[in-house]
């Protein structure tokens, strides 16, 4: 509906650049208040000619008030504007993008713009593209860009060769199998995976462990006829895992009988459903790991060698402490690397529950050394689900789904976000329980079996401050600290001065 009216109200002469500023409702007094904003300079008849085209979209039992208002924007503003949209929607650009990338010229038809960017063309016009299209929602008048050529001589070029990473797959782990007792099949099986390692869809498999769960279901068939299944939990020293049982008639007498506590061995199938691993068995078996057994550590992919995805960037601010002059600052501080870091995540499952966790969508982290915030690591994340943002996840954080969409992959930030804590200790707010929860799960998933140390500062302010809770936002409060609450890059920041402030006072390290 927005487009029509503005089809109207564009063939007033002064308001053909017109755009919607606002629309307000006020029900108590039946009332609406339309806000337009022109480049031009417009004339009592173009005020009629909108007021009209306005007053037919809007029922007759509200009243109308129209205002419009003049606003021209000048080649600062577009270009402080353009940087703002590419480090909202283009994190990885943005970390190569800096002010003097970004040039804006007026002429008669409107602004030109040009973002100097080197690498993939098509990308970089794509990128335009979707700049010009913000632009046009901000603000009145034409916007083009292109992508600029980025003139070098030999002498400018240098060549920064990415250094290469091996290619790293951690062995899936076995153990024998032992006491083997047939109910299903006489053949014995030699070894075991480990359960934490069969994250894989295979057609043939086996595990062995305890039993910790079971349940009988049914289901009808087309035919009409009722089946019965078992749904069994097993456990390994590594891990549990749920598997379903079709019993055979033969044998689901002895199936039955599989009570918990029992260990057995199982042939299984995987299968990958809805972004999930689904587990059927094909046979089920008495059996055991060796009297003793005690699971060999997992091989961990290694560090990276440099940054692929997001590079983190210098950080400067200017409002905090100069923390190597200041006679408060404890020594502990002397020597040290912390990253403090928050993410925004699809949901708050932060364990796996059926086979199912939450996905990351964003990620900020700041890295204090000697007790100065020095740089900046801030990405959008795609979790790459099937299933759409929940809308309520958006109203809390402002996160879209074409921002999320357009972002780079977990699997391509996590080992960049690795690169950047190696060496250091990591500090969250509530991130024991919550956020260091999901950094280790998808770290394992791509094969990084981190252990970092962890500083909670939801702890460390309870220890050291009495408040009427330890909200991150009531401890902000508390130390005069303002941020925009709920989006990762400003929580983490946030928790980089209170980390700061608290060890003040703590006046030692955790």
């Amino acid at each position: 509906m927005t487009d029509d009216i503005l089809r109207e109200v564009r063939e007033a002469c002064g308001l053909k650049n017109a755009i919607m500023g606002s629309v307000e409702l006020e029900r108590a007094t039946s009332a609406v208040t339309v806000r337009l904003i022109t480049d031009l300079t417009y004339t009592e008849d173009d005020y009629n000619i909108a007021y009209a085209a306005v007053r037919r979209f809007v029922p007759q039992e509200f009243s109308l008030e129209l205002n419009i208002t003049k606003l021209t924007p000048d080649c600062a503003m577009v270009r402080r504007k353009i940087l703002s949209l590419i480090s909202e929607r283009h994190p990885a650009l943005a970390s190569i993008v800096g002010e003097k990338d970004v040039h804006v010229e007026r002429d008669e038809e409107g602004f030109i713009f040009s973002v100097a960017i080197l690498g993939d063309r098509a990308r970089g016009e794509a990128t335009v593209r979707s700049i010009e299209d913000e632009l046009k929602k901000s603000y009145c008048g034409n916007f083009r860009g292109f992508v600029a050529k980025v003139p070098l001589s030999a002498d400018d070029i240098v060549i920064e060769r990415e250094a290469e990473e091996e290619k790293f797959e951690a062995p899936a782990r076995t153990f024998l199998v032992e006491n083997f007792t047939p109910i299903e099949s006489a053949e014995a099986p030699v070894r075991a995976l480990y359960i934490s390692d069969f994250n894989f869809v295979s057609e043939k498999a086996v595990i062995c462990g305890a039993v910790t769960a079971i349940s009988e279901r049914s289901y009808v068939k087309a035919t009409g006829e009722e089946k019965q299944y078992l749904n069994f939990t097993v456990a390994d020293a590594t891990g549990s895992l749920t598997f379903t049982c079709f019993p055979r008639k033969k044998t689901v007498d002895k199936i039955r009988q599989i009570k918990e506590g029992d260990s057995i061995v199982v042939n299984c199938r995987s299968e990958a459903r809805g972004g999930n691993l689904r587990y059927t068995s094909t046979a089920i078996n008495y059996g055991s790991a060796p009297e003793g057994f005690v699971p060999e550590r997992r091989l961990s992919r290694p560090v990276p060698n440099g940054y692929h995805t997001v590079k983190p960037q210098p950080f400067v601010d200017y409002t905090q402490t100069d923390f190597f002059t200041d006679t408060s600052l404890p020594e502990c501080f002397k020597n040290t690397s912390f990253v403090v870091f928050d993410l925004e995540t699809t949901g708050l499952t932060a364990v796996p529950v059926a086979g199912e966790i939450d996905g990351i969508i964003e990620i900020g982290a700041y890295k204090v050394i000697d007790g100065e915030i020095k740089e900046k690591f801030s990405t959008f994340v795609n979790p790459e689900r099937t299933a759409a943002l929940d809308p309520e996840i958006t109203k809390l954080t402002g996160i879209t789904e074409e921002m999320v969409r357009s972002a780079p992959s977990y699997k391509d930030v996590l080992p960049d976000f690795v690169k950047f804590c190696d060496g250091s200790v990591l500090v969250g707010h509530n991130a024991i329980n919550f956020d260091y929860k999901f950094i280790k799960f998808y770290c394992a998933e791509l094969g990084f079996l981190i252990d970092y140390k962890v500083v909670d500062t939801l702890v460390l302010s309870q220890k050291l401050l009495r408040l009427a809770n330890n909200k991150l936002n009531t401890v902000a409060n508390h130390f005069g600290i303002t941020f925009n609450h709920h989006r990762a890059e400003d929580d983490a920041l946030a928790t980089a001065k209170i980390f700061i402030e608290l060890i003040k006072i703590k006046k030692s390290l955790p």
